[in-house]
Formats: structure tokens, sequence, C-alpha cells
């Protein structure tokens, strides 16, 4: 199992693998170069919208982007569809007899906020995201999110 900076390190070498620069990377994600150098360098979070429209666009795997495996696996693009990934939350949440308190002070927020993700309310952060895999064995972020093998 990897760290958080594993989203930073694998996000950086698939870019130079595809042999693109920071600056390739703006238009796809319509920001300045500088934000993708934040990404980077880890000053900044890689929001989860922007990291399913890398790893759909250049054929990536969200767990090996976010350091869960350490090979890309064949996944069809995801459409983020907030009713799955919450049905999908709660599921492996009561499949490990855990409350959403017990995920909320694991993921240091309030279980009414946690309760948003679970309700179709708000995307799930990408920090968040990742820290639910130090929870759950065997975690897989493309699965958790929707996605299909191809």
């Amino acid at each position: 199992m990897g760290d958080i900076h594993m989203i930073v390190k694998n996000f950086r070498e698939s870019r130079e693998l595809l042999d693109l620069k920071q600056k390739d990377l703006t238009t796809l994600f319509k920001v300045h170069f500088s934000t993708i150098s934040g990404w980077e360098t880890g000053q900044d979070t890689i929001p989860l919208r922007h990291l399913i429209k890398y790893a759909n666009h250049y054929g990536y795997s969200l767990d090996y982007l976010f350091g869960l495996k350490e090979y890309n696996e064949d996944y069809l693009p995801l459409k983020i569809d907030l009713d799955i990934i919450s049905n999908n939350l709660r599921t492996i949440r009561k499949k490990h007899k855990l409350t959403q308190q017990d995920i909320a002070n694991v993921l240091n927020t309030s279980s009414s906020a946690y309760a948003h993700y679970e309700n179709s309310r708000y995307l799930i952060p990408t920090t968040f995201l990742f820290n639910l895999s130090l929870i759950y064995p065997k975690f897989s972020i493309d699965e958790v999110l929707g996605r299909k093998r191809g």
C-alpha cells in the first residue's frame, strides 16, 4: 500500500512516460501550468475530477495513479455518477461493520460531512478517497467509483 505521495509520483511519471510537458496538460484541464506544477510537487491536491479525466484520456487505472497497484489495468472510461459512488461507499462501509462516524474519525471530518458522500450530495475528495484505502483491505478506487474493466 502506498501513501498519498504516490499520486504525485505516479501522475508525474505517467505524464513523463507519455512524453508530455506540464504545459501540455493545461488544455485538458483548463488550468494554468503552475496549477499542474503544484499538483506534481504535492503543494496542492489533484482534484478527483481531474484525476478521472486524466485516467480516461490517457488510459490509466485510478488504482495505479493512487499507488494501490504497481501496474496499470485496462478500464473503460468513467463517467462520474454520484449515486453509484455513494452506494458503493455505503456498501463497503456496512460490509466492514463500520459507522459513518467511524469513517469520519479516520478522515478527520464530521459524520454529517461524510454522510454527504454516501447520500450523493458531493463527490468525495481525492485525499478522503485515498484514506479509505488505508481502512479497507483490497480497496479499489476504480471499483468504488463504478469503473468497468475494459
